[in-house]
């Protein structure tokens, strides 16, 4: 049936695709019922003048080529989630949303928990599962940081392990990996490398508690064992930052983010091969499920189960093993981010008040409450390359933010700019309290990698004085500023949308990546 449907939309000419899609504000599209077969509700996108040029190309080349190999677009991944059983409210694309496998990364969907029907997508979290953002700061000034920038990134590039098949320097054996599986950062904390503050200000206290390691396959603990605390390849980095714009002053106080060349270091990173085998599990085990249960969906690569299903269950008790395994692995790095800055500057942690500012996740699914029609529903909200933002007064969020709303931490491309967002009221009501993740592809990594020379990319680097560390030199154009949409347009039209708010710029003065 799946070709078939394929077929059936392919033949359609791109001019009349567009009669679908309804501008509904200055900033989103709405993707109307019909554009795929049996969407349950609308689709909506967030654009701003140039990210809707991105998006309408994407869909013409699409329509020109037969739809003929490659990804879907965006639009059509976007719409195919509005036709997951139990979905609920609508399918929500994030201005940096770009085709991922089933679902577009940048795109959030909510299923209602109350829906026997209601299914969960392995395609809707992702490969890296909890692939997320933790930001430190420090009581350093730039000025203070110059004269030893080089030696700061080398220190921290033989601190952190980085690259493809990077080993950590944590002594763990395979028992210590199954607590830190089940136990988060509750074992990093029992172990000593993480500040018991660390917790508070980290999204689910760094700890699932459904997490069940016997649903996380051998395979995955074998590919998990010697990664923990390592920071990996492709777009994962450490950077050391300074503050160069603040847009909203009270919010930044609040995060002690005080002043202008104030330094901080952010970390990007995700559960490794872990994560990655629970994902891959996964969608095998549905695969059959969906034969079983009969479940219908548009494109194969939405694999999923009913959520209260035997399979849907598994694969969320694994995911919340391998999201504490990515928290396990941030506080890791962030022990070894204090060291190399406590030896650097000859002093200790806690005087260069290297407290965490806050942890963010970007590929998980998650249990929340929320007001559908004017009634309180859980939803299990999947969020895939999408950030939570949740408003002032939420009772999820650390009490010193409860004022200002959760802070939101988009990383830019290697060497661009990175923002510090505060979630709002708006948001919470429009997109489940969620926003970007970040920039965004525009260019896939194949392509980047013939368009672009390595060597013109570093020196790029050096000539903005950014230091760089790099594992893998020939990966670096996959990562380059060119292969991705621009960050400041995706936060100034979620900005714009109401859906974040502008907190603080961060500019990078060192990059550390795989």
């Amino acid at each position: 049936s799946n070709t078939l449907t394929r077929g059936v939309v392919m033949s359609r000419s791109y001019r009349e695709e567009c009669e679908y899609l309804v501008k509904s504000s200055p900033c989103s599209y709405r993707i109307k019922k019909g554009f795929v077969p049996n969407m349950k509700v609308e689709g909506i996108f967030y654009v701003n003048d140039f990210l809707e040029k991105l998006m309408f190309e994407e869909l013409k080349h699409h329509s020109a080529s037969q739809g003929v190999g490659g990804f879907l677009p965006g639009v059509k991944q976007i719409a195919n989630v509005a036709a997951l059983p139990g979905i609920v409210g609508k399918s929500v694309g994030l201005p940096d949303v770009h085709s991922g496998y089933g679902f577009a990364i940048g795109n959030m969907a909510a299923f209602d928990m109350g829906d026997p029907k209601a299914v969960v997508s392995p395609g809707g979290v992702g490969f890296d599962i909890n692939c997320g953002v933790r930001l430190l700061r420090t009581n350093l000034d730039e000025r203070a940081v110059h004269p030893i920038k080089e030696q700061l990134a080398q220190s921290l590039f033989d601190h952190i392990p980085v690259g493809v098949g990077s080993k950590g320097v944590i002594p763990m054996n395979a028992k210590d990996l199954e607590e830190a599986l089940e136990m988060g950062m509750d074992w990093s904390l029992r172990e000593g490398y993480a500040w018991a503050e660390d917790k508070e200000h980290c999204e689910e206290n760094g700890r699932m508690l459904q997490a069940d390691i016997s649903k996380v396959s051998q395979r995955a603990k074998k590919r998990g064992l010697p990664q923990l605390g390592t920071l990996g390849a492709g777009n994962h980095y450490a950077e050391i930052q300074v503050v160069d714009e603040i847009f909203d002053k009270h919010a930044a106080t609040k995060m002690g983010l005080d002043r202008i060349g104030q330094v901080c270091v952010m970390i990007h990173s995700g559960s490794r091969g872990l994560g990655h085998q629970v994902a891959t599990d996964a969608l095998v085990e549905m695969e059959k499920a969906m034969k079983r249960d009969r479940i219908e969906v548009n494109d194969r690569q939405l694999a999923c189960a009913h959520i209260t299903s035997v399979e849907g269950q598994n694969y969320l008790k694994g995911m919340a093993a391998a999201a504490n395994y990515a928290w396990v692995n941030r506080s890791s790095m962030t022990f070894l981010t204090r060291q190399a800055f406590a030896k650097a500057f000859k002093t200790t942690p806690d005087d260069l008040d290297m407290h965490v500012i806050y942890d963010v996740s970007h590929n998980i699914a998650k249990v929340e409450e929320h007001i559908l029609d004017g009634k309180q529903h859980t939803l299990l909200v999947h969020r895939k390359g999408s950030t939570r933002a949740f408003p002032p007064h939420h009772p999820l969020i650390p009490v010193d933010y409860q004022l200002t709303g959760q802070p939101v931490l988009i990383g830019g491309t290697m060497g661009t700019c990175s923002y510090v967002l505060t979630g709002t009221s708006t948001g919470f009501q429009e997109t489940f309290g969620s926003t970007c993740h970040g920039a965004g592809r525009a260019l896939s990594r194949a392509k980047a990698r013939r368009n672009l020379n390595y060597e013109d990319v570093l020196e790029a680097l050096a000539k903005k004085g950014i230091s760089i560390r790099v594992a893998s030199p020939k990966l670096v154009m996959e990562e380059a500023p060119e292969s991705y949409k621009n960050v400041t347009e995706v936060v100034n039209t979620c900005h714009a949308a109401g859906i974040s708010k502008k907190t603080v710029r961060l500019r990078p003065v060192a990059v550390i990546k795989g």
